[in-house]
């Protein structure tokens, strides 16, 4: 950990800078930030945990320099210079001549009670809020620094190295029987999953999704600043945990969700950002990841207890906090029953928007096929690409690539053990039949939604939608009533009607679910 002599130096520093400012302190297991006027600084205690060694004051100043650099990717405005604490222990000087006794990282003051997770504890997360998440989470993934096969991070080995580093720290702090034997289930799992998953995590090393990471992606390092959801804290202390591959970023900010009860909102913000990134091939690796955030919050939960042993409500608090983590881990490893879904419909008739809602109410996974039809070609999802009815991207050949790349994804999302929804027209036989099968082979449930709306509704929300990835208009709408084939009796047994313009169309479709999936 640390010598009773540097933390004894340390305390004395911080209670002689907390008498000189009359200011107020937050402290972490890792720092201590203290709240003086217009800023806030941060320093680092002198604690050595194994996965983070600030026990000397030139790592501290190492790690200070580097957590000013990170943090200006995603926070420039936050993070404004790295200063000198001179003078003695007992009094000290922030930014003081002389030779320097400690570091702290200067930093803009935000408003108080706006971190994402103290929005979350008062219930108030909102879907801009998760909208603007997942858009600032894909675009940093692909401009971040990207690994080459020669670096040390991210291999197979690393990544099972820090699963199981988890369980070294956790389990001399359990005293609970049954927690004991949770998390010799969880464990044993991981030793059994990480076999199945070597090749795919050197793969995606290869294929160059590891890369310079935030680190630490949860809720308590998001704040918001003029309604502006703005990241910060990322993790400078040890590289290896920050170079990772970027499908175990989110996954840490998918079980925080799910820790402060917002599947819905977890699922939405992981299913844009996969729209975002096409990134569907790593959800093979997710749910070990998700074990592995949901281990280190746990892990997080113990080390913060065992530094106040004396403070009973915070030990018994860290505890339950521990033993929440410890439930997501576990149910993380076993797979729950999937099926497989496709919706059927012309433009304007609601498939998008009633996907995106069931998605995120069953917890499933939404591939639109604007967006994979764009990408497959080579355009953003927004682009505009000036195909005509039959032409360019809307030809039958591009049209029969199309389905093509959605059937492959959606035996991606099945094989990772998720369920998924085939979001597209689908207005032909021979397009549905094949994800049909696919269900069939997996031995998994099918079903098609049939999405109506009367051709006026249909016009008008054509004309009307803005900022899609649908390109289809009035014309396009007219081409498809002319060719579109009905559901055949076979497949009508399968399928729930909906009619969008419903009031409570949302409760029906659920309701039609709930009969499959309680």
């Amino acid at each position: 950990m640390s010598t009773n002599t540097e933390q004894d130096s340390s305390l004395t520093l911080i209670n002689a800078l907390f008498d000189y400012h009359a200011c107020n302190i937050i402290e972490t297991h890792i720092s201590w930030v203290l709240l003086i006027g217009r800023h806030a600084y941060k320093i680092k205690k002198p604690v050595n945990f194994g996965f983070l060694d600030f026990s000397t004051l030139e790592k501290r100043r190492f790690c200070c320099d580097e957590e000013l650099r990170l943090n200006k990717r995603l926070a420039a405005e936050l993070y404004l210079e790295v200063v000198p604490i001179t003078g003695t222990p007992d009094r000290p000087q922030i930014g003081g001549t002389g030779d320097a006794i400690e570091y702290a990282v200067k930093m803009t003051r935000f408003p108080a009670g706006q971190l994402l997770s103290e929005i979350a504890k008062r219930r108030q997360l909102d879907l801009n809020q998760i909208d603007q998440l997942s858009n600032i989470v894909a675009d940093f993934h692909q401009e971040i620094a990207q690994t080459d096969e020669n670096s040390p991070y991210g291999d197979s080995a690393n990544i099972k190295h820090w699963f199981d580093e988890n369980f070294d720290h956790i389990r001399p702090l359990l005293v609970d029987d049954s927690q004991i034997q949770q998390l010799q289930t969880i464990e044993k799992w991981g030793d059994s999953e990480y076999l199945k998953l070597t090749e795919s995590m050197q793969q995606r090393k290869q294929q160059g999704y590891v890369r310079e990471c935030h680190g630490d992606l949860h809720l308590g390092n998001m704040t918001l600043i003029n309604s502006k959801v703005t990241l910060f804290d990322c993790i400078e202390f040890n590289p290896l945990l920050r170079w990772i591959d970027i499908i175990s970023e989110v996954a840490f900010l998918f079980i925080d969700l799910l820790h402060f009860g917002y599947q819905p909102y977890a699922y939405r913000f992981l299913n844009r950002y996969l729209q975002h990134t096409g990134d569907y091939p790593g959800l093979l690796l997710l749910r070990y990841y998700l074990v592995y955030r949901a281990l280190v919050r746990a892990k997080v939960a113990l080390l913060r207890m065992a530094q106040q042993p004396g403070n009973n409500a915070f030990v018994n608090q860290s505890r339950c906090e521990y033993a929440a983590f410890a439930d997501l881990a576990e149910q993380f490893t076993k797979r729950p029953p999937t099926f497989l879904i496709i919706t059927h419909g012309y433009s304007g008739s609601g498939k998008s928007t009633f996907a995106c809602q069931l998605a995120e109410q069953l917890g499933a996974f939404q591939i639109r096929s604007d967006i994979e039809r764009k990408r497959l070609f080579g355009y953003r999802p927004k682009a505009e690409t000036g195909s005509g009815i039959n032409d360019g991207l809307y030809s039958q050949q591009a049209s029969v690539k199309t389905y093509h790349r959605l059937k492959e994804l959606a035996q991606v999302v099945l094989e990772a053990g998720f369920p998924v929804i085939i979001d597209a027209a689908f207005l032909k036989t021979s397009q549905r039949d094949p994800f049909r099968q696919l269900a069939a082979d997996f031995g998994v449930p099918f079903h098609i939604i049939a999405f109506q709306a009367s051709d006026q509704e249909l016009c008008q929300r054509i004309m009307q939608r803005q900022d899609d990835a649908s390109e289809a208009t009035v014309d396009v709408l007219h081409q498809q009533q002319q060719s579109m084939q009905s559901l055949s009796d076979e497949e009508q047994y399968n399928a729930i009607t909906l009619d969008t313009e419903s009031d409570n169309a949302l409760e029906t479709l659920l309701a039609g679910f709930n009969r499959y999936f309680p």
